[in-house]
């Protein structure tokens, strides 16, 4: 674990950048981790990083190398002061579609027009 309490170098995104890309190659064994950390966290003040991923097993999975990888990125970057700040997201990205009448509402939003030529052709999605 790297522990030098005084050393604050500044850094800039893309130093940030290229030390976590070089981090990952790290993670060859690991696929699923490597996905994880596609994403570059964002920069904040006083050198917080702060990470969005999708849901809580992706945190729980990143939870497992996070010293690892901090003690890593304070040891490159020359600053003790880094912190990652994991912040999953509650929005859900792509709502996946099984149903005919699923896919065609999502058509509908698209060209509203859809609905219309449904009701004046009287067309339903029955079996082939």
């Amino acid at each position: 674990m790297y522990s030098k309490v005084n050393e604050l170098e500044d850094f800039t995104k893309e130093n940030l950048e290229l030390k976590w890309k070089e981090f990952l190659t790290r993670l060859d064994d690991r696929p699923n981790l490597q996905s994880t950390l596609s994403k570059v966290p964002k920069l904040k003040d006083d050198f917080q990083l702060y990470l969005e991923i999708d849901n809580s097993i992706q945190s729980d999975v990143i939870s497992t190398i996070k010293p690892e990888l901090v003690s890593f990125l304070r040891k490159e970057l020359k600053n003790s002061k880094i912190e990652l700040v994991i912040k999953v997201t509650d929005e859900i990205k792509n709502r996946i579609i099984y149903t005919d009448d699923d896919k065609f509402d999502e058509m509908v939003k698209k060209n509203p027009s859809l609905k219309i030529l449904k009701q004046k052709f009287n067309l339903d999605f029955g079996e082939v």
